[in-house]
């Protein structure tokens, strides 16, 4: 059976992080492909400054473009309407039937995702893996884990990973500061920042 991931985030903007985790996931799931969604509308940073949906797309897809098992989908940014996870799990299951779906997000998502549009629904129609993130102690990861998992009768992935302190929010910051992030990021994604004088 084929295995396929849906990684979802902001991707604003994307960097080594993002890709390290990626590898981590395709490695100890045995993954066939990764498919980086750029979130179109997330309900939950309605009212936060993100990038035009289409740059961080394309910063994604520039990050990628040498990467056999990883994909960028721009289902979501396409969508008119709010971005729902549910919805996209719903598109990708029924495109590919005979594909075993995964969801690969942060540990934070794990925390709230009660509050999610239909997460019973979210969780029957993907294995749900979340990463550790800076700020969570592993202890309350895992309670919450098993809380969801008796709740909904689904088991739920933690990869606990070794993290690299990187995060788009403090990229953002510092190149507000003007300090230097191409350490941070793959080039062309450096490039295209510079170029357009991204967070500036």
């Amino acid at each position: 059976m084929i295995k396929k991931a849906i990684f979802g985030g902001t991707f604003d903007p994307i960097h080594n992080g993002h890709l390290h985790i990626a590898y981590e996931a395709l490695y100890k799931l045995n993954l066939d492909k990764i498919i980086f969604m750029p979130s179109g509308n997330p309900p939950h940073k309605l009212n936060k400054n993100i990038t035009e949906a289409f740059l961080r797309y394309e910063m994604v897809k520039t990050a990628i473009r040498n990467e056999d098992n990883f994909d960028v989908s721009d289902y979501e940014i396409n969508r008119d309407n709010l971005s729902y996870t549910y919805q996209t799990l719903e598109h990708f299951t029924n495109l590919e039937k005979e594909t075993k779906w995964y969801f690969i997000t942060g540990v934070d998502c794990l925390m709230d995702i009660e509050n999610w549009k239909n997460t019973e629904e979210i969780l029957n129609l993907c294995t749900f893996v979340v990463f550790n993130r800076t700020g969570y102690s592993i202890e309350s990861v895992l309670k919450k884990k098993i809380s969801i998992e008796k709740k909904c009768n689904n088991k739920i992935v933690f990869l606990d990973i070794p993290l690299l302190e990187i995060s788009s929010t403090n990229i953002r910051k510092h190149i507000k500061e003007g300090r230097k992030v191409s350490h941070l990021m793959p080039e062309s994604v450096c490039y295209i920042i510079e170029q357009l004088g991204l967070y500036k």
